[in-house]
């Protein structure tokens, strides 16, 4: 069976522990990414004349698996990537780890055992068969490499990879789309490992002509092989400083000019100018002006700026302080706004990049409409991400309404606006977002009068008018009038959420929220998955009509909605995609027995275990074969394990009543203190006083009672296991669809989408509760209390002889 995506990742995360303690994350990742590279190619290309890689004889991972135990491994490793390197003009690019390096790997028996465990855990992974037509697995398993490096490897040497969800933004906003041609060029000058740049190019059907450049040695030969394993061996991917030696030129000398732009280039450097004199530049780079010697943001941005065709469009990656800063910087910033150049500008949250943690921003140049330019449109997209480890990340739901937002050019409250130039030329061309978007929440005021007077301010119950307009009687049901512009509350607080559940109007809400859902299974059409479909565009069909079903539903989000969806896919359904568009709907009929080697620990906890042999099932679990099938056998199951917890609450309790030091069992103790049935038959045979003997065999009756309960469940629960075992192979196709697709896919979703509208009415229920517990004692009422507390306590100490004078 075809290896699962999160298996494989998992497979590949094994590997580099093989190598810490050696080296870091920064080096090592050379490493496993060199045999990434060599096992995919030689999977992929080996034997084929015709292929983009040639592995010639002698230089492929089979050749390395026979190495294994071998005392000159390292030396012979490398010399296997050298061959398949000369042959494919890859010298530089996959030969610049060192597989013989005593200092990193180790010496003599170290080195050896270290290699072969580590080709071992390649060795077991096919990766042949494992790009379902139009994706891409490997290339995703490389970019999950590149994260965990990134975050392995700290501050200072993270810097070589963008996030992909930073990536995608940057690809989507710029453009790119169904129709833009395959000959389109991309370009990215400090592409990194060439994250950017792939996910630019696979915005287009077919691909774009890729172009990046990358200083870092190492860094460049990443993306060399990146591009090789994406299916993109033709990307040109120059070395090089692109400030002071850009590669990319035009027959005449001037720079190369490209349809798109996508970069990320180091924040503030201070050594741009390091073989570079800008006021003499031979490009015209600087025309809008000089940035600061020791800060380059500005120097990559026109760089990129000069590097796009007249109708040429970009985004970059830079931090907020290109946005405000002065001087030099404010009248390049204000020569680039007047230009027209810059179309919109995108506020990220904080932590987000791997080399530093603080906010960027994306800066997206448009060339072409430059001359119309009338206003920017800003984002402040600050606040939606999700905590992973020490980092921040974009989630899926924060992805789409970014791009969603930008592309439509759609105006939301504290999010997004279209502000003109002239409110910017006002503003001294000062681009800092929250001159123009107050995205702060408004301030939660106290009312001095309520608190005084008592009584809910209707002005804090008018503000939960969404909620008033979807349940329009429930106002009623939780406030009447008290005074003028004040309410007060008719239910109490602990009791406000079970009344608005249980409300009609509510649960009217509720049916009809499902409705949207309904509708979308069956758009869905999940059940006509087929052999060579491609996953990734199936969860963008079905993402984006679940997004369109709930885009008129009250109150709900409907970003939350498809981030439901996403968090779903991610944990198991593509998993699971992959595995039908590979194997088909049959698949659901395979359990694959787990075997573990002498030594070895059980990597995967069975689903079944039939006569000790261990079972795993990838795709329907035996629960829901239960549930369809054997639900009568289960109730019973059921019934036999209530009968086990009574005699086990039954014996415990009277061991526990006679149990003492005083008790009748107390002879009956073990050397552990304990009871048991074999101390108690040993005990029996000992004691001659009738009270204990009677106890004593009421003891094992509660323990033969206990295990006869527990054997008759054990023998129904490997009875149904059984069952379950035999009814796999003998599932219809038209069955295997309703379990994964009714029963587990749907199902889960469907239980998930519940719990987020009752959220929106816990929301509802705990503004309520705040409210009324808030107001629900005025300050008189306060103060009398406090009054009578204070006399009720003066009495009580004069009862008690202690009077004082104030």
């Amino acid at each position: 069976m075809a290896i699962k995506k999160t298996e494989l990742y998992s497979s590949l995360w094994a590997s580099c522990d093989e190598l810490r303690g050696g080296m870091d994350a920064s080096q090592y990742k050379d490493y496993v990414l060199t045999l990434l590279f060599m096992k995919y190619v030689s999977d992929k290309y080996k034997g084929d004349l015709y292929g983009m890689i040639v592995v010639p004889a002698g230089a492929s991972f089979d050749d390395m698996v026979a190495l294994k135990g071998d005392k000159e491994i390292g030396d012979k490793i490398n010399k296997i990537i050298a061959r398949l390197a000369e042959e494919n003009d890859l010298k530089g690019v996959i030969d610049v780890a060192d597989f013989n390096d005593e200092d990193k790997l180790g010496k003599g028996k170290e080195m050896i055992d270290r290699l072969s465990k580590l080709i071992g855990i390649f060795e077991g992974l096919d990766l042949s068969a494992n790009r379902a037509d139009g994706d891409d697995l490997l290339g995703d398993a490389y970019e999950y490499l590149m994260r965990h490096f990134a975050t392995e490897s700290g501050k200072s040497k993270g810097q070589f990879y963008t996030p992909a969800e930073v990536s995608q933004i940057l690809a989507k906003v710029i453009g790119i789309n169904s129709e833009t041609p395959q000959d389109a060029t991309v370009y990215d000058p400090t592409c990194g490992s060439g994250s950017l740049l792939l996910k630019a190019s696979d915005q287009a059907p077919r691909g774009l002509s890729i172009f990046g450049q990358e200083m870092d040695n190492a860094t460049s030969a990443l993306a060399r092989m990146n591009m090789i394993l994406h299916n993109n061996a033709t990307a040109k991917i120059w070395k090089g400083n692109t400030l002071s030696d850009p590669q990319w030129k035009e027959a005449n000398g001037q720079l190369k000019t490209f349809d798109f732009a996508v970069a990320n280039p180091p924040f503030s450097n201070k050594n741009w100018t390091s073989g570079l004199n800008p006021e003499k530049d031979e490009f015209g780079r600087f025309e809008w002006g000089i940035p600061p010697e020791k800060n380059g943001d500005y120097a990559f941005l026109l760089h990129i700026i000069k590097s796009l065709k007249s109708t040429g469009k970009g985004a970059v990656i830079l931090p907020h302080g290109v946005l405000f800063r002065g001087n030099a910087e404010a009248r390049i910033r204000e020569n680039l706004i007047k230009q027209g150049y810059i179309k919109g500008i995108i506020g990220l949250p904080a932590n987000l990049f791997y080399g530093t943690g603080i906010p960027a921003c994306i800066i997206v140049i448009d060339k072409e409409h430059s001359h119309a330019r009338r206003g920017i449109f800003m984002v402040d997209a600050s606040k939606g991400f999700m905590k992973d480890g020490n980092k921040n990340r974009l989630r899926a739901q924060d992805i789409h309404k970014i791009v969603d937002v930008f592309t439509h050019q759609r105006e939301l409250p504290r999010y997004s606006r279209m502000v003109p130039l002239s409110e910017i030329a006002t503003n001294d061309y000062n681009l800092n977002i929250p001159r123009y978007i107050d995205a702060s929440e408004p301030e939660d005021l106290h009312d001095l009068s309520a608190h005084l007077q008592g009584g809910i301010p209707n002005r804090d119950i008018d503000a939960l008018a969404p909620y008033w307009r979807v349940f329009p009687s429930l106002r009623s049901t939780l406030f009447q009038p008290a005074r003028e512009g004040y309410s007060q509350s008719l239910v109490k607080a602990a009791e406000v959420k079970t009344t608005i559940l249980n409300h009609p109007e509510f649960q009217a809400f509720a049916a009809q929220s499902l409705q949207p859902f309904s509708a979308w299974c069956g758009q869905a059409a999940l059940d006509q998955i087929k052999e060579g479909d491609n996953p990734k565009q199936l969860i963008h069909r079905i993402g984006e009509t679940l997004l369109e079903s709930y885009s008129e539903a009250p109150l709900l989000d409907r970003y939350d909605i498809y981030q439901i969806l996403m968090d779903y896919w991610a944990e198991t359904m593509q998993d699971d995609v992959y595995l039908l568009v590979q194997e088909g709907w049959q698949a659901g009929r395979v359990l694959r027995e787990l075997v573990v080697k002498k030594g070895e620990k059980l990597k995967e906890q069975p689903d079944l275990v039939i006569a000790k042999t261990r079972y795993k099932t990838d795709l329907i679990p035996p629960q829901l074969i239960v549930a369809r099938f054997f639900a009568a056998e289960q109730a019973q199951i059921d019934q036999l394990q209530s009968a086990v917890d009574s005699a086990t609450q039954a014996l415990e309790s009277y061991l526990e009543e006679n149990s003492g030091d005083d008790g009748l069992l107390a002879d009956a103790l073990n050397d552990k203190d304990k009871i048991t049935k074999a101390s108690v038959t040993a005990r029996l045979k000992l004691a001659t006083e009738p009270d204990e003997v009677a106890a004593l065999k009421q003891a094992k009756k509660h323990f033969d009672a206990e295990a006869r309960a527990k054997k008759a469940l054990k023998e129904a629960q490997e009875a149904l296991d059984l069952a379950v075992f035999k009814q796999y192979p003998q599932l219809s196709e038209a069955e295997i669809k309703t379990l994964i697709v009714e029963d587990k896919w749907l199902a889960t979703l469907r239980t998930r989408i519940e719990a987020e509208i009752e959220r929106i009415t816990q929301q509802l229920a705990n503004r309520v509760k705040e409210l009324e517990e808030r107001y629900a004692e005025p300050l008189p009422a306060l103060t009398q209390q406090v009054e009578s507390l204070s006399d009720r306590v003066a009495g009580h100490l004069r009862a008690m002889g202690l009077e004082w004078e104030a």
